[in-house]
């Protein structure tokens, strides 16, 4: 997921499209008595009655998951009713999305197991259904909003990562995102929520020894970066414990063709709409009561392994590490591309990863490392963009799968878990 400023978008090799206009939101229908309104569906909510969405939920069987959610809630007799439903659902959608991807149970349809776009429209399934109900008691606008928050931390396994303690496995952690650019194409996939899906639990054999990689996925949100999500999730595993991750890796969709190691992390919000159709043009804000480094800092730098990572034969697509950024220098006030990384003083337009959201994650995330201390390896892993074949490339006409589309996921995710054993043989035995 890189931009270099918010007027182009890598969708292929050359392509730009236009910024995507804001879709108007639905109006909220009429409260039932004694409640708060029910709240007005998001946008990404309303794609979902689109054909694609539609057909990938059926022919991966988790159509019946928002229905099924929708009835368990109008058994709910209280709040904390529906806030355990909202747990309990939210943690199985992703154990289903896991277990689907890895292979464990039915696949449920014909849609290849890899595939991540389940996950994605079956939650907002079920956050359609939450917006929609109406509840036996009374349930202000609040706690309609942290019921929905509840099951968008679960269904991402954000609560879940579970890394082992001792000296004897390494500590892993990745994360993905969400598909995105759905206006342009709605049929999209991302292979770093694949990767996710495909590597959450999962034991690797390294040069140091086994390592124990645990994962979550993040929306393409401005609001929900802004609110903490990433640093809410990761600082539970970066602080000091027997638990403590030994590396870490934020991945996103990036460059045609090629991976690339992001050497540096931008502070600057470049505006591109997100999956809400909502811009922010700004310095990446650091929430309240979260650890961090005063003043601010414009960049973070990478501490993975990127000589050995990109020296390593991980794959079929070569990997990149990319240095160049673009800043204001120190007195200037015009942004200058620089190939080898920032000067002294300046102030941040993009990281190598843009200045979308896949910047603001490796940013967010190493910021956190440097104001913690912590002494690990970690930073941010572009994968190649995920193509369709070259005969369904029209959204309009297209399918929402071919083999192309599904060879190249694979590659790609079986890419991702070579280049973090590559990265994790690099750590000290024991």
């Amino acid at each position: 997921m890189r931009w270099t400023d918010a007027r182009k978008v890598l969708l292929g090799a050359g392509a730009v499209l236009a910024l995507c206009a804001p879709m108007a939101s639905a109006a909220p229908a009429a409260p039932p008595a004694g409640t708060a309104g029910i709240a007005a569906l998001t946008v990404e909510e309303q794609r979902l009655a689109k054909e694609a969405p539609q057909e990938i939920l059926r022919r991966s069987g988790f159509d019946a998951v928002a229905p099924e959610f929708a009835q368990a809630l109008d058994g709910a007799g209280s709040y904390r009713d529906a806030a355990r439903l909202a747990d309990r659902s939210g943690t199985q959608l992703w154990g289903r999305a896991v277990d689907r991807v890895q292979g464990r149970g039915p696949a449920g349809g014909d849609l290849s197991r890899d595939d991540d776009r389940p996950l994605y429209w079956a939650r907002l399934g079920m956050s359609k259904a939450l917006r929609e109900w109406s509840p036996s008691f009374e349930m202000s606008d609040a706690q309609r909003t942290a019921l929905i928050a509840r099951l968008e931390r679960t269904s991402r396994g954000q609560d879940s990562i579970d890394l082992p303690t001792g000296r004897q496995v390494k500590r892993i952690v990745v994360t993905g995102f969400d598909p995105f650019q759905l206006d342009a194409d709605i049929r999209r996939s991302n292979p770093s929520g694949a990767a996710a899906l495909a590597l959450d639990g999962t034991t690797i054999r390294t040069a140091s020894g086994p390592a124990r990689i645990e994962t979550a996925v993040f929306p393409v949100r401005w609001g929900d970066f802004a609110e903490g999500t990433v640093e809410r999730t990761l600082l539970p595993h970066f602080r000091s414990g027997p638990q403590q991750v030994d590396m870490f890796t934020t991945v996103s969709q990036g460059r045609v063709g090629r991976f690339d190691v992001e050497r540096f992390n931008g502070a600057w919000r470049g505006g591109y709409p997100d999956n809400a159709n909502v811009s922010r043009t700004e310095t990446v804000p650091v929430p309240d009561g979260i650890p961090t480094v005063e003043p601010q800092p414009q960049w973070t730098t990478t501490s993975l392994p990127y000589r050995a990572i990109v020296d390593a034969d991980t794959g079929d697509f070569p990997v990149n590490d990319n240095t160049a950024v673009t800043e204001i220098p120190a007195g200037g006030t015009e942004p200058v591309d620089r190939p080898d990384g920032p000067t002294e003083g300046s102030t941040a337009r993009a990281g190598g990863g843009g200045n979308y959201l896949s910047n603001e994650i490796a940013y967010r995330a190493t910021l956190l490392r440097d104001a913690l201390g912590l002494a690990v390896p970690g930073g941010h892993l572009h994968t190649p963009v995920l193509q369709f074949g070259a005969d369904n490339t029209d959204p309009a006409t297209g399918k929402i799968t071919d083999p192309d589309f599904v060879r190249n996921r694979l590659a790609i995710t079986e890419q991702v878990r070579a280049v973090i054993r590559t990265g994790a043989g690099t750590l000290p035995r024991g």
